[in-house]
């Protein structure tokens, strides 16, 4: 049987500057036409920016803060039982988890349009880092909508 998921969280490296392995990942995510290098610069810029708005924590832990924060918890998936299609709430697995949080965070820094990358990116994370921002009404919304077809979840299996 084939493995579900390739190596490269084995052969991701930590990240120079912060030695984190989801700061690496978070870079990668946030990379464009393979510009790495672009991508952290924008991400070390953020996190700077953070670091002057915010004394009382560190711009790091702010990060890991807001991705926490945006990760779901369940989720609605489409089952075909019988002709028809429900909308069934399921639990996410945690690496779905985070790939769903860092998609969100950066749907939502892209949509933001007038400002350099790393301050929409530096104002998304601490909108999420205080529970409130784009990233954050995806998750609520996918939240409500797991709340409203709990009535499925017998179809869940």
């Amino acid at each position: 049987m084939s493995k579900k998921f390739t190596s490269s969280s084995q052969q991701l490296k930590p990240d120079p500057r912060f030695n984190s392995k989801l700061v690496s990942k978070f870079i990668n995510a946030l990379m464009l036409d393979g510009k790495k290098s672009t991508a952290q610069r924008v991400f070390s810029d953020a996190l700077d920016i953070i670091a002057k708005k915010i004394t009382d924590a560190e711009p790091l832990e702010v990060f890991e803060k807001a991705i926490n924060n945006a990760k779901p918890l369940i989720e609605v998936r489409s089952k075909r039982v019988g002709g028809a299609s429900y909308q069934v709430p399921m639990q996410v697995n945690s690496r779905r988890q985070q790939s769903l949080a860092f998609r969100w965070i950066l749907a939502s820094a892209r949509s933001k349009k007038g400002k350099p990358m790393c301050q929409r990116l530096a104002s998304e994370f601490m909108d999420a880092y205080n529970e409130t921002g784009g990233a954050m009404t995806t998750r609520e919304n996918i939240h409500k909508m797991a709340e409203a077809n709990k009535a499925f979840a017998h179809f869940a299996w």
